[in-house]
């Protein structure tokens, strides 16, 4: 059996790479604007270092048996997420975006020990769910009130605080999460029985039903108040999933996606912008010369790219213009980075996903088991969310690349859900590291 200590040991190597990923390539972006040192290296250097040094020795003292992986591959994909922000302050007149991810980096990680301090066991926020879920729907309709909400781009998923501006619906998703948890696991049996059968599917009672139209309902008033497909699309998505992988029913899947579906259209008619992404995922080339401007501009990026990319530096992915270092950073790493580049980043989070999931299904009780697949699906449909927007496979959404994109609330909320995740690795291998063959291990595995 692996020890605690040779986990953390794996763990801070890792980490030593992430902190030459993010040191070496400042220095390598830099290397564009002029061919000396630059003048910050040794400040970032120093600050990036004292990061991982303390999130790394919390771990060592708070989880010390907790998975070696997920925290060093969540500090790589910020160190690149760091250095192509850095690199795109010049030409996109953003002088100061890489100083504000450090600082945010910092609030984040502060979190993270914060949450691994104060979680001693993880099966204790269950007794939390329904304050959980009121803080989750108060922090989702948060930009809807007067005066502090403000509307970007077309939605409205910002609140302003004095000089703070912050999307409060990242931190929405994480206590969601943890009440779909609570919730789902007290109710799993419930939900699980069939009454009927329509061909090989089982079908619940119709009053089970209940909780996926109040999930679906939520997200359409989401989407009323807020004009927003992206954040409205991952919270019904993460329900919906999560309720498939307490039951195994396929039928809650199908359902879901079904009215899912249906509410989509029911936004395309009543909100123009929505419409608008439909119609530019359609044809963005019809639209080059406005709304499909910076589809084609990064489908250009990530062919100019080809298999090697251009070099840090040496690409235009300015080009996309607005929200190249939030909605468009993959577009970046595709152009600079090339295919290599943009693979390694997807696979990080393969890794990342294969991990989480594979701890799900380590978990000894039904609340941690599914808080865990909750947790790794959200930032993992997040990920497919992003990714097949800016490659045009699907309509773009709006929400940021988990851990790169530029942003402290996403940083923030995703740094807290790597917390929760290594609280429950902890805890699963203080306990042996497999679970008891319980009813929901069978139902997980097949479409009853």
């Amino acid at each position: 059996m692996i020890t605690g200590t040779a986990r953390r040991n794996t763990e801070v190597s890792l980490m030593v790479i992430s902190l030459v990923i993010a040191i070496g390539g400042y220095w390598l972006a830099s290397l564009s604007r002029s061919p000396t040192v630059p003048a910050g290296i040794a400040l970032y250097g120093v600050v990036y270092a004292a990061i991982y040094a303390t999130a790394h020795l919390a771990v060592r003292k708070l989880a010390p048996k907790a998975d070696s992986l997920l925290l060093p591959i969540a500090l790589m994909l910020n160190a690149v997420g760091f250095v192509v922000i850095y690199r795109l302050e010049i030409p996109t007149e953003n002088v100061g975006l890489a100083a504000a991810q450090t600082q945010w980096l910092v609030v984040a990680i502060a979190a993270f020990i914060g949450v691994l301090w104060w979680v001693k066991d993880v099966r204790a926020l269950a007794r939390y769910r329904y304050t959980f879920a009121f803080a989750g729907v108060v922090l989702l309709l948060l930009p809807t009130l007067p005066f502090i909400g403000r509307e970007i781009n077309g939605a409205r998923l910002w609140i302003r605080l004095g000089p703070l501006s912050f999307q409060p619906s990242e931190l929405g998703k994480i206590a969601l999460v943890l009440f779909f948890a609570g919730y789902l696991s007290e109710r799993r049996e419930l939900l699980a029985v069939t009454t009927r059968k329509i061909g090989p599917l089982g079908v619940p009672a119709l009053r089970h039903f209940g909780p996926v139209a109040a999930a679906w309902a939520v997200s359409l008033l989401v989407m009323i108040n807020q004009k927003d497909l992206g954040s409205s699309l991952l919270f019904f998505a993460i329900f919906v999933a999560m309720l498939w992988m307490a039951t195994g029913r396929p039928i809650y899947l199908i359902s879901g996606v079904a009215m899912f579906a249906l509410g989509a259209f029911i936004a395309s008619q009543m909100f123009s912008h929505v419409q608008a992404r439909i119609l530019v995922w359609r044809d963005p080339f019809a639209y080059i010369n406005d709304r499909g401007y910076q589809v084609v501009q990064s489908l250009f990026a990530f062919a100019t790219g080809g298999a090697w990319g251009t070099g840090l530096g040496l690409g235009r992915p300015d080009l996309i213009r607005f929200s190249v270092h939030t909605d468009f950073i993959f577009s970046s790493v595709g152009e600079e980075l090339g295919l290599v580049g943009a693979a390694a980043v997807l696979t990080a989070y393969a890794l990342m996903a294969a991990r989480g999931f594979g701890l799900a299904t380590r978990c000894r009780d039904d609340f941690s088991r599914l808080l865990a697949a909750g947790l790794i699906f959200t930032i993992s449909f997040q990920t497919i969310l992003i990714v097949g927007g800016v490659t045009n496979l699907i309509p773009l959404t709006g929400v940021t690349m988990p851990f790169m994109s530029y942003g402290g609330s996403s940083l923030l909320s995703n740094f807290i859900a790597i917390a929760l995740l290594l609280r429950i690795s902890d805890e699963v291998s203080r306990a042996g590291g497999q679970a008891p063959p319980t009813e929901m291990n069978l139902a997980a595995g097949g479409g009853r």
